[in-house]
């Protein structure tokens, strides 16, 4: 309880109560629109705008927030007390480019304008392996396209997993989707030099995924796309 009263309490994180509602709640059930004006009210500049889904503690966001302050960064999860712990971090050290939705990534267009977003990362999400759950996958056609919407032309989107069968789904599911494009598939990041210089970042569940000896997957992919 302690952590949902100071989430209410931080400028940087905003929550959605009511489903398909296009309001967040910011600062003490203050409502807010913000699709197309995170810019202005959130970030105060004109820097892309990068987004996290599935975030967690935020250990993604916050590192590459660190590493591109000419960049911005949104998390965004469901759970509020996993959202504390990054929003925690970024208000203790005053990072400025830093925010947290806290959201059904289902309804995500609710919150950003066609073109906003100009970048996306998928960190460990759940890889629902249970039958009859493949469209809750964020990589699932149902998310391709609000992706494909939200994304500015040329933007991507990568895809961070240590789950074989989510893998091998978003490899089918991207490459059959129309306009998708997979620009880079890799098995086992560690084998070899990384396919991407930020993956060294280590989040919570990576730690305990390579404990126990899995090996971590990387997908990124764009859209033919033009501009909205």
């Amino acid at each position: 309880m302690e952590k949902f009263a100071d989430i209410l309490s931080y400028p940087h994180v905003y929550e959605s109560f009511e489903f398909r509602d296009p309001e967040l709640t910011r600062t003490e059930n203050v409502k807010v629109k913000m699709a197309g004006l995170w810019h202005e009210r959130q970030f105060e500049n004109s820097n892309p705008i990068a987004v996290e889904l599935a975030c967690g503690r935020g250990e993604y966001t916050l590192d590459l927030a660190k590493r591109y302050p000419e960049k911005n960064f949104i998390g965004v999860d469901i759970k509020g007390a996993r959202i504390w712990k990054g929003a925690t971090i970024a208000m203790e050290n005053k990072m400025k480019n830093v925010a947290f939705l806290r959201s059904r990534i289902e309804q995500i267009e609710l919150f950003f304008k066609p073109g906003e977003v100009s970048e996306i990362w998928i960190t460990f999400p759940d890889p629902f392996p249970k039958e009859g759950k493949e469209n809750r996958r964020l990589t699932s056609p149902l998310f391709l396209e609000k992706y494909q919407t939200l994304l500015k032309k040329g933007a991507v989107v990568n895809l961070k997993t240590d789950s074989d069968l989510l893998y091998n789904y978003s490899l089918e599911s991207v490459g059959n989707f129309p306009h998708a494009r997979i620009l880079q598939s890799n098995s086992n990041i560690y084998a070899g030099e990384l396919p991407h210089p930020d993956l060294d970042i280590l989040t919570y569940y990576e730690q305990q995924h390579l404990e126990e000896g899995r090996t971590i997957k990387y997908l990124k992919f764009g859209f033919d796309t033009l501009d909205p």
